[in-house]
């Protein structure tokens, strides 16, 4: 039987294999791919640009400003999409490609599916070198895309147009295996991009992934439920895994089911309501009083979809008694075993599910669950003197306040986007999450100027909502660029541009480790050598309008609550800037391992590594 053929170029090929990815899970069909980001160059615009171009009509193009943002964007659209839904990204040779290292980190430390594919030097190595390559002296099969390999989870470069039958279906694998999932590479030599081949139809046929949900071995369910009967203080971690699983009505049931409290990681916040009798709140290194005092006493530790990093585990001094045993399910075996638990590997929602079935008359009993209820209580009842601390036209404001204000803007509705600073410290505390996609804190990587790209991607992905980015000034001046993309789209992205003139977070740290916020202000330098002159006459508010977007400014509590109705109404971007006073904040109310200098002739940093040396001791190792 003859096979039918068409005769595409690699890069044409490539798209229309794509377009073809679909994408299951309970019963529900879409579309794996909602596009392609790209900036072009000498190195793509000739293969990936012309076949792009060619496909514009069924298959969206987003022209990006910068490529790590692009990879911020696609990683948004993947977590608001819980992972089933993926955009392709793609750069020229050289630094455009260079540029997605940090993005691609990013997504792979988050578990987030983005398909990288970054144009490399020419298969034939004819011109050699072309611009913009980097010659190896050791190797001629080296190029700077090998850089992405380690932050890539899977790595493959197509140097024969037919290498695509193999490796594209590859690509989506890891793509859509909840497991394995992250940065996707496949670097695209300039000239095999162009190059034309025979392809088999059958690869441009509809094929589905299926994402299931797997369970754990029966046995250990069991064992699990055997565990959490036998404990006197059980305690649930939520990470994102609930989110992305869907599982927040499963971990619900449980939760009214036994009583067992429920603390949230960064990623997992919204796992259950703010105001279930349940849920502690935040839990780690920026979490509540009270979460970190049921940690310290709880003997079973259950993580749910968790990786436990060092935030989450605060440092590992969060769970202080003696024989405390862990049991983490995840779909990930990788981070099901941390902590010498006892490991469920499968889906959250059905494993949860199993595990409720299984615990069915389990009880903590009403004492512990009225002493829980009060703890989150007590903590709302917190977050409201934050939020709210005096008169509504005072002069200036508090970065809690401004979080008060976005989050009764944002309603059941509305998602806040961070990422990095001192901001997400006080949004893992104060955001009151009224369903499982109303916060989205990228922590996993921190990574300063994700929030405007990472909230573009969002609202591709999710155009019913209201997505409001909350970043500081210092996170804003890395990565402002896309707010072009945002106007260009005709986003209707509203940035909350909080000017505290500085790295507030680091420089607390700083200050913390007997540093005095040395590097972290933005001043200028005297005749003594220091920076710590008069404040920068840095308008970032003009910044944002020369880019096209409309701003307003806010200098108080009732100006920003009124600002925020506006910017709803508007069709496009919208930036509000508000001056906030950078020494007034959220304590943290856990310790942090950051290493302090161990010889110094300051006498802070003296006392900071005193402090630092005696809180060591409460840190354990769960092997």
């Amino acid at each position: 039987m003859e096979t039918t053929t068409v005769r595409l170029t690699t890069a044409q090929a490539l798209v229309r294999f794509l377009q073809a990815q679909v994408v299951v899970r309970d019963g529900v069909r879409q579309p794996l791919f909602g596009g392609c980001l790209g900036i072009f160059g000498h190195g793509n615009v000739g293969g990936l640009g012309q076949a792009l171009y060619a496909a514009r009509d069924d298959f969206r193009y987003y022209l990006g400003r910068n490529e790590q943002s692009m990879v911020h964007i696609a990683a948004g659209y993947a977590r608001a999409r819980d992972r089933l839904g993926v955009l392709a990204v793609t750069a020229s040779i050289g630094p455009g490609s260079t540029n997605l290292v940090t993005g691609a980190a990013g997504a792979t430390i988050n578990r987030l599916p983005v398909l990288l594919l970054p144009a490399d030097m020419p298969a034939s190595r004819r011109p050699r070198p072309v611009l913009q390559q980097v010659e190896h002296r050791g190797s001629g099969t080296v190029s700077v895309n090998d850089c992405l390999r380690p932050v890539s989870s899977y790595w493959d470069r197509i140097e024969r147009p037919e290498q695509l039958l193999w490796a594209a279906p590859q690509a989506v694998r890891v793509l859509t295996d909840q497991a394995e999932t992250g940065a996707v590479t496949l670097a695209l030599p300039t000239d095999v991009q162009s190059e034309a081949y025979d392809f088999p139809a059958e690869l441009f046929r509809e094929r589905v992934w299926h994402v299931r949900r797997p369970l754990p071995d029966h046995a250990a369910v069991v064992e699990a439920a055997d565990l959490i009967r036998a404990a006197r203080r059980p305690l649930i971690v939520a990470g994102g895994g609930v989110i992305y699983s869907q599982a927040t009505e499963a971990l619900r049931r449980l939760a009214d089911a036994t009583g067992i409290p429920v603390g949230e990681t960064m990623a997992g916040k919204g796992a259950l309501p703010f105001d279930h009798a349940c849920n502690v709140g935040a839990f780690g290194v920026n979490g509540t009083p009270g979460a970190f005092e049921l940690a310290q006493e709880a003997d079973v530790v259950i993580g749910v979809g968790t990786r436990w990093t060092d935030v989450s585990s605060v440092s590992q001094t969060a769970f202080a008694h003696a024989g405390v045993q862990f049991v983490n399910l995840n779909i990930a075996a990788f981070d099901a075993h941390k902590f010498s638990g006892l490991a469920l590997v499968g889906d959250a929602r059905a494993t949860l599910e199993a595990l409720t079935d299984a615990l069915d008359g389990y009880d903590v009993g009403t004492a512990h669950r009225e002493r829980v209820a009060g703890m989150a209580r007590d903590w709302d009842a917190r977050i409201q003197r934050y939020v709210e601390p005096g008169p509504s036209e005072q002069e200036g404001l508090t970065q809690a306040e401004v979080v008060g204000a976005v989050n009764d803007a944002a309603g059941a509705n509305g998602v806040v986007v961070c990422a990095a600073g001192s901001l997400p410290n006080d949004l893992h505390k104060l955001w009151r999450s009224r369903d499982p996609k109303s916060y989205h804190v990228e922590y996993g990587f921190s990574c300063m100027g994700y929030e405007i790209p990472g909230g573009i991607g969002i609202k591709l992905a999710a155009p019913e909502r209201d997505v409001f980015v909350v970043v500081g000034d210092g996170s804003y001046m890395m990565l402002p660029s896309e707010l072009v993309t945002a106007v260009q789209e005709r986003v209707r992205l509203v940035v909350v541009l909080v000017q505290n003139h500085g790295f507030a977070s680091v420089g607390a740290l700083s200050s913390r480790l007997g540093a005095e916020g040395f590097g972290t202000r933005y001043r200028y330098r005297t005749a003594s050598g220091a920076m710590d002159g008069g404040r920068l006459p840095v308008d970032l508010a003009a910044n944002a309008a020369a880019f096209g977007v409309r701003v307003l400014r806010a200098g108080t509590r009732s100006e920003l609550r009124g600002a925020l109705v506006e910017a709803r109404r508007g069709d496009g971007p919208t930036l509000i800037h508000v001056e906030t006073d950078p020494d007034v904040n959220v304590p943290r109310f856990q310790w942090w391992d950051v290493p302090v200098a161990e010889v110094s002739t300051s006498e802070p940093a003296q006392r900071a590594r005193q402090e630092y040396e005696r809180r060591r001791r409460d840190v354990r190792d769960h092997l």
